[in-house]
């Protein structure tokens, strides 16, 4: 029997679990150099050993015959469909999905940390065969709907990728949630991506990263044992880095809002995905005491039809973490706005996410409900997802 049985339920956020020849068949020498050197979730050579396992489970058929029964349970490498692109269509038969967004795992940290270096070439060549390698895994099933990242370090080579992704096929694009080193999320250079992504009914997303990019690291020395993270070991959130995980989308939204993007591109969708959500109330009242305190003075706040809430309704959806109070979030935010995820199959998407979010949900109205596991999904995808 699938996870889910009784309904239908789309899942914003999904992962491949990337192995280190990954993008070899995608890449040239200076990119797959690059890629296996920069290859790091927490302990490397503890990561390589763990794929080499996986490996070997996944080839052994008495392993495969439980792929039902713990189609939540395994995680990382070691479930089913993780990086074997075949067997990720049987996972979406086991977990009942209509469909999924597939992130990478590795290549999205490993390219918003290069983006913010200075090899331009490297980020865009690196980026490109990710995008590839991407797409190639999803298209086994037309249920798995590729994420592509366009690096925002560049105008014209944001463009650039922006395109090839979506002439190769990719449902959705990847955004840095940090700003960019040089220029506003919002810089008028990137109005081809958003005009791309408009026409092409292509969702634009942000995706938390790593820890170091949301806070400075000094905030660890604090004369403490280190506490250990989802992994038990070094590399993800803890509770304190928890806390600042909203800064950066709330400061991309903010500037998209505030700057026109929205308003010039009033058919354009941004997802916020694995960013929480429980700060969207709140953002969305400070965006309009932003907007009463600084209307009379700034031209751009006078250039946009709307209230900064009703963009927000109209363009943004968001994932709640299962751990966050989803119930109370939709009452305060609106209907329009969250989304069901799993983070399959990332730990901390936990075992049964379904269980959590129905538990927060069911006192709300059955096409709430609905709108929250299904509907604010497909609107992401102005209703072209073509499944």
């Amino acid at each position: 029997m699938a996870y889910v049985t009784d309904r239908v339920v789309h899942d914003a956020d999904a992962h491949v679990m990337e192995t280190p020849e990954w993008i070899d068949e995608f890449a040239g020498p200076r990119v797959r150099e690059y890629a296996l050197a920069n290859f790091d979730i927490g302990d490397v050579a503890k990561t390589l050993a763990e794929i080499e396992t996986s490996r070997r489970l996944h080839a052994d058929p008495d392993y495969r015959a439980d792929d039902a029964g713990e189609i939540m349970v395994r995680k990382n490498w070691r479930a089913t469909g993780s990086f074997i692109p075949e067997d990720r269509s049987r996972a979406l038969d086991h977990l009942g999905f209509a469909s999924q967004l597939v992130f990478p795992t590795v290549f999205n940290t490993m390219l918003e940390a290069l983006e913010h270096g200075d090899d331009h070439d490297l980020t865009y060549e690196t980026a490109s065969a990710a995008n590839r390698a991407q797409i190639a895994f999803c298209s086994v099933d037309p249920r798995l709907l590729p994420v592509a990242y366009v690096p925002l370090s560049d105008f014209d080579r944001a463009a650039s990728i922006a395109a090839e992704a979506i002439d190769g096929s990719a449902r959705a694009l990847l955004i840095p949630n940090r700003c960019p080193r040089h220029h506003a999320t919002s810089h008028v250079g990137f109005d081809p991506v958003w005009a791309m992504a408009q026409e092409a009914r292509v969702p634009v997303l942000m995706h938390v990263a790593t820890p170091e990019l949301v806070m400075a690291p000094q905030h660890r020395n604090n004369g403490l044992a280190p506490e250990p993270d989802f992994h038990g070991g070094g590399e993800n959130f803890r509770s304190v880095s928890y806390m600042a995980i909203s800064s950066a989308p709330m400061q991309a939204l903010s500037m998209l809002i505030f700057d026109g993007v929205l308003e010039r591109f009033p058919d354009l969708k941004l997802g916020i995905i694995e960013l929480g959500a429980v700060w969207v109330p709140g953002f969305m009242r400070q965006l309009e005491a932003a907007f009463e305190a600084f209307e009379r003075h700034e031209q751009r706040l006078q250039k946009l039809s709307l209230r900064p809430i009703d963009y927000v309704r109209r363009q943004v959806r968001v994932t709640p973490y299962p751990t966050e109070p989803t119930g109370w979030i939709i009452e305060q935010a609106g209907p329009e706005i969250c989304m069901f995820s799993s983070d399959y199959p990332h730990v901390e998407g936990g075992r049964n996410p379904l269980r959590r979010f129905d538990n927060e949900v069911a006192h709300l109205p059955a096409d709430v409900q609905d709108r929250f596991y299904r509907a604010n999904f497909e609107d992401l995808f102005s209703g072209r997802l073509g499944l």
